[in-house]
């Protein structure tokens, strides 16, 4: 093995979707077959190589291993994936011959066929990323497939690079996988470890062989409390990296641990014989000092501090950082400086952002700013204070100029929010609002029928919408104008609707640009940008918000104006079925921007709750009796560690029930989830109290109800039965066995249909075809679950029974 220095600074990645969003319009036009794979894997490798270029002009180096080569075209997971040959059953006719999968095989894995739904999507770690779960049984194969990774060194390296590969640590592989459908009872991925482990011996040697002096293991699974009893994850953590510190010929081992603190863990992965280890110092703890044992010596791993957020966009406190580092040094440790995650979860350059106030952008940092703050502390640590004061006074300037300015703080926000009570928390109990609801018609055409539909909430966002909205932006099309198109669209929408049979409508939210970002620009305290995109999940991107001031609605007086209420006063009126009002909820409107960190979350949640207290009093005096607060975050922002859960979830809760408790009993209360493990957070769920909950559940095929059913979960539900995630339509047989499964959960009278989640990036063709499956499906259980209960089926509209 070649001992090669660990660079001073570093990053443990970057955002990858590209500037301008290159990659994600390369990868749209090949899944259309606008392009061809060779254009793709063109484009990508274009993009990875001025990503690498850009760092370097920012001071990282050339070819000290300190650019990370973490370029995934949809899913860094799915990439570890493939690289390790673990290819699921399911998907076992994809390979070639030697176990392989070739680049449009592992798209099928990621978005589906006409035959098979894809892997699972799920949230990563605390943050809005979603990742692809593998599924991983007894016979699952591992084969080592180096070749991409082989070929981003040997690219870079033509190029003049020399770059550090990354792939997802062997524990935190198994420990994120699934069990796969073929797997017997009560087997857990992390037996499979030993047999993994060879594998990554191999991809390491193939590496070392095409020229990497150092390999990035992300472990992130380690900083959180898992299934595994502590001294069995401890044991099986020593042995994997003792094991991989062994093999010959091998880089030097780079082992990453973000998102939190890696605990009792710290040991057996510092002492495994790796050559550096990362710490994130933001959301984790600074080593104590028996820990910083671990890091004296000759022979012992580098410490690694990441000590700049890569998960947020607010200026370091780079005197306060590097008092810090220069703490972690004094103490016998090699310290070299990071970021505390990657930073794929920030937008690119702040410089871009000219629309935003020049103060507000004075506070921030985005990616090509936080790789500046990290080489200014990498440097402080090694020549002294002296040689950056200059970078020093800039930021704290920033960080007093922040502190007193104008809306950060507003004291009639904190006085409202100072006087809440219990009371404002509180409905009725559940049975009386069910009574009141079920009592009540919806619909000039009487009560809901058993198993009503719905959608949950945005349709597609269609070529001519996004133009219409572009056109008024750029002052195309006036305000009187883009006004008049949107309720056209609306009409469009309601009718496409009534067509297809739907009981509860939407009016799908053409006006809207992002289910936060809307919100946003109609909230004093937040800012939005122009090109602050980061990746959700494969070519997916959201703009978040920054969240920086007190918050209330825009207008008048401290409740200001409604501005959802127009929109969906006028779909009602084109309609004699009920149409939803939608509303983002407090936690997710926090998960999905970029929050304030002077104050505690849990006081901006009901600072948001409150403007939305408002506008939820607005839509019911407007006559909407059905009205949809979204928490698809909840999951989200959960803390890594069970001992700091009860409180996160007690203002969590807390923060929806204060959004939606002013209404009256008959006034329906809906909300949403989407794509996370709720089975965590089933007590929370439960705990929101809304009349009714839609939830994610297709792609896991109703795994979330067993937990719903033994916590008890007794009020109205939603298991998704069409993965919107995936470009397939799913045929009406296919619903009618996630309804039949469901129903072995969830009573009749309980139980809605609905797609998972929003339909806003379909297409209208697929969304069609699937809505009436979706009707179709529903109608079909609905006359087989209603007349063995000794009722007539309640006719609605005159379409089906």
């Amino acid at each position: 093995m070649t001992t090669v220095p660990f660079p001073a600074a570093t990053i443990t990645g970057y955002p990858r979707i590209g500037r301008r969003r290159e990659l994600k319009k390369a990868l749209e036009a090949y899944w259309a077959g606008r392009s061809t794979r060779e254009e793709l894997e063109s484009a990508a490798a274009d993009l990875q190589l001025a990503t690498y270029r850009r760092l370097v002009e920012l001071g990282l180096g050339a070819q000290d291993s300190s650019l990370p080569a973490a370029f995934p075209l949809y899913d860094q997971v799915l990439d570890t994936t493939v690289a390790l040959g673990a290819v699921p059953s399911r998907f076992a006719d994809l390979a070639d011959a030697e176990g392989r999968l070739d680049l449009d095989a592992s798209f099928v894995l990621a978005r589906g066929d006409a035959g098979r739904a894809p892997l699972e999507l799920t949230k990563w770690f605390d943050t809005n990323y979603h990742y692809l779960v593998p599924e991983i049984g007894p016979r699952t194969p591992f084969r080592a497939t180096a070749d991409r990774l082989v070929a981003d060194v040997r690219r870079a390296a033509a190029h003049g690079f020399t770059v550090r590969p990354v792939l997802v640590g062997p524990a935190s592989f198994l420990l994120l996988a699934k069990a796969d459908d073929d797997a017997p009872a009560g087997f857990d991925p992390l037996q499979r470890l030993p047999e993994l482990l060879p594998v990554y011996a191999e991809l390491l040697q193939e590496l070392a062989a095409a020229g990497a002096d150092w390999v990035q293991l992300e472990e992130p699974a380690l900083v959180a409390d898992q299934h595994v009893p502590a001294e069995q994850l401890a044991s099986a953590v020593w042995d994997a990296y003792t094991a991989l510190t062994a093999v010959a010929g091998r880089p030097q081992l780079f082992v990453t641990t973000s998102y939190g603190s890696p605990g009792p863990l710290l040991h057996p992965l510092a002492c495994s014989g790796v050559e550096a280890l990362h710490l994130d110092l933001v959301k984790g703890a600074t080593p104590a000092p028996e820990e910083l044992e671990f890091f004296r010596g000759e022979d012992s791993a580098v410490l690694v501090a990441g000590a700049v957020d890569g998960h947020n966009v607010w200026r370091a406190d780079l005197a306060g950082g590097l008092d810090r580092l220069a703490e972690l040094a004094r103490g016998g440790a090699q310290v070299s400086v990071a970021s505390s995650t990657s930073l794929f979860h920030v937008p690119h350059d702040v410089a871009e952002e000219t629309r935003l106030d020049p103060q507000l952008r004075s506070w921030l940092a985005f990616a090509d700013q936080k790789v500046g703050e990290i080489v200014t502390l990498a440097r402080g640590l090694a020549a002294g204070a002296e040689a950056v004061a200059g970078q020093l006074a800039e930021a704290a300037e920033a960080r007093r100029t922040r502190q007193d300015a104008a809306g950060v703080r507003d004291a009639a926000v904190r006085e409202r929010a100072g006087s809440l009570t219990a009371a404002d928390i509180e409905r009725a109990d559940a049975a009386v609002r069910r009574a009141a609801q079920e009592g009540r018609s919806f619909t000039a055409s009487g009560p809901l029928p058993p198993l009503p539909t719905t959608t949950t909430g945005s349709f597609p966002q269609t070529a001519e919408v996004r133009a219409a909205r572009a056109r008024h932006r750029a002052g195309a099309l006036t305000d009187a104008e883009y006004d008049a198109f949107l309720r056209e669209e609306i009409e469009r929408v309601v009718r496409l609707q009534e067509e297809l049979g739907l009981d509860v409508l939407v009016h799908g939210e053409a006006e809207r640009n992002d289910m936060v970002q809307y919100f946003a620009e109609h909230l004093d305290g937040f800012a939005t940008t122009v090109h602050g995109w980061v990746q959700s999940y494969g070519s997916r991107c959201t703009r978040p918000s920054i969240l920086w001031g007190d918050v209330s609605r825009q207008g008048e007086g401290l409740r200001g104006e409604a501005f959802t209420v127009p929109w969906i006063r006028h779909a009602q009126s084109l309609t004699d079925r009920p149409v939803k009002g939608m509303l983002t909820g407090p936690v997710t409107i926090l998960a999905w921007s970029f929050v304030r960190d002077d104050q505690p979350l849990g006081e901006t949640a009901n600072q948001v709750a409150l403007a939305l207290r408002d506008e939820v009093a607005d839509l019911e005096a407007a006559g909407i009796g059905i009205i949809q607060v979204d928490e698809p975050a909840l999951r989200e922002l959960l803390p890594l560690r069970r001992a700091d859960q009860p409180a996160y979830l007690g203002w969590s809760v807390d923060a929806f029930r204060l959004a939606t408790s002013g209404v009256r009993d008959e006034t329906q209360i809906h909300t949403h989830l989407c794509y996370s493990e709720f089975g965590e957070v089933v007590g929370a769920i439960d705990g929101l109290d809304a009349d009714v909950t839609s939830i994610e559940a297709a792609r896991s095929r109703m795994e979330v109800l067993t937990d719903l059913e033994a916590a008890g979960f007794s009020r109205g539900i939603g298991p998704g039965v069409w993965d919107i995630h995936s470009p397939r339509v799913p045929s009406q047989e296919e619903i009618e066995q996630l309804l039949e499964r469901a129903l072995e959960h969830v009573p009749a009278r309980t139980l809605w249909v609905n797609p998972d989640c929003g339909l806003k990036t379909r297409g209208y063709e697929e969304t069609k075809a699937s809505l009436e499956h979706l009707v179709a499906a529903a109608r079909t259980a609905r006359e087989r679950v209603a007349q063995p209960a000794g009722r007539p089926l309640i006719v609605q509209h005159g379409t089906r029974g």
